[in-house]
């Protein structure tokens, strides 16, 4: 693996192990053309060594060896990278990378050793693959007009907008109630990412304390579980 990193390097025209001239005796340096690829020198000799594919190398301390995200990393005139090992929705093996759905800018995959993470930006926010952030709509330079949105087999999404809870706060998980089913609700993870949830046997949605209560106090559900064998013990009770 070792010879063959060189003779790449030595093809684009970077320095190869023999021709790095060690700054120090001991210590970890970056290579000067290519950010994630740098050398490990013992006793004045140098090793090649290269970064996970999508993470380049840190040179601030000699004495660490350290790969980050582009982002982390001022890489300067080191602009030559290895060749990309991309796999479905991960352009490399390891990052933040914006999703490709153009549509989908309020969300972005984070990938780790090729497996990718579809992960959601906080309401009202879009992912900046610059930063590796998520960011306000008016400082990212994306243009999404019509946001892709998550919806459930039965057809849910979560409405715009966020939802003030009892305290007059919004809610950063807002829940919703079944149109057809008392017992059941759902779940709007950071206020984009809808989750179908189920109160405990014997309990209903309350859509006005956003939580699971007794039939009696709510309206129209006072009679949901008349004839049905309530599950016993399945739910702690409360002390």
């Amino acid at each position: 693996m070792k010879s063959l990193i060189i003779v790449l390097s030595l093809a684009c025209g970077l320095v190869s192990a023999q021709e790095f001239d060690c700054p120090d005796k001991t210590g970890f340096f970056p290579d000067p053309y290519q950010c994630d690829l740098y050398y490990k020198c013992s006793k004045g000799e140098a090793e090649t060594k290269l970064c996970p594919d999508g993470l380049v190398f840190v040179d601030g301390n000699p004495n660490k060896e350290r790969c980050d995200i582009p982002s982390n990393v001022d890489c300067g005139d080191r602009k030559e990278l290895q060749e990309p090992k991309p796999t479905k929705d991960c352009p490399r093996q390891n990052g933040y990378f914006k999703h490709p759905d153009p549509q989908a800018c309020d969300k972005f995959y984070y990938c780790s050793d090729g497996v990718p993470n579809e992960l959601p930006c906080p309401p009202g926010l879009y992912f900046d693959e610059e930063t590796s952030n998520c960011d306000w709509k008016d400082v990212v330079n994306r243009r999404c007009d019509q946001i892709t949105k998550d919806i459930l087999d039965d057809g849910f999404t979560c409405p715009d907008g966020e939802v003030m809870g009892p305290n007059g706060r919004a809610l950063p998980h807002p829940t919703f109630p079944h149109p057809e089913d008392c017992q059941k609700f759902y779940i709007c993870r950071n206020g984009v990412q809808p989750q179908k949830g189920s109160c405990p046997s014997g309990k209903v949605y309350n859509e006005e304390t956003f939580m699971c209560d007794e039939p009696e106090k709510v309206s129209g559900c006072e009679n949901y579980y008349d004839g049905q064998p309530l599950e016993k013990n399945k739910f702690p009770k409360k002390a």
